[in-house]
């Protein structure tokens, strides 16, 4: 993948989405920092505000790897079967083909989240946002390159 080079330099600032477009997911606020489409497909970048606690089903990506860094609040996270509990300016990788999911423990919190490759995770997260338990749910995870293999973790 080459990263295009008609592509100019940009800023992204703080609280603001890439095309000024922010998506509600779940139970937040993703605003892009970086698209696919600023990368040849092989970078997406996403500024997460959760507004309340819960996080993802336990789920795979079966293509890409990802990266997640604590900006603010306290999450627990489980790569494979392992349990981590991250605070602010901690990150943990997840790598593709592994299980993980991750629960904010506070009632506000704040996550970068980094694909790599970008694959159809800007079209994943505009695809609605259906209950992470629900068959919808996992129909959109397929038609996005992942399976959801798990219920959501616990914020207690």
């Amino acid at each position: 993948m080459n990263i295009d080079s008609e592509v100019a330099p940009f800023v992204v600032r703080h609280d603001e989405d890439r095309f000024l477009a922010p998506v509600s997911f779940l139970n937040g606020r993703f605003d892009l920092k970086i698209s696919g489409r600023d990368t040849g497909g092989a970078l997406c970048v996403i500024d997460t505000i959760r507004l309340g606690r819960g996080g993802p089903p336990l789920h795979l990506h079966h293509e890409q790897d990802e990266w997640f860094f604590v900006e603010e609040g306290r999450f627990l996270f489980q790569i494979g079967d392992q349990a981590y509990d991250l605070g602010p300016g901690d990150s943990i990788f997840g790598p593709r083909k592994i299980s993980h999911a991750f629960v904010n423990r506070s009632e506000t919190g704040r996550l970068m989240v980094a694909f790599q490759p970008a694959g159809t995770m800007e079209a994943f997260f505009s695809g609605g946002s259906p209950h992470p338990l629900s068959e919808e749910f996992k129909i959109l995870s397929r038609q996005h390159g992942m399976e959801v293999v798990g219920p959501p973790l616990r914020a207690d």
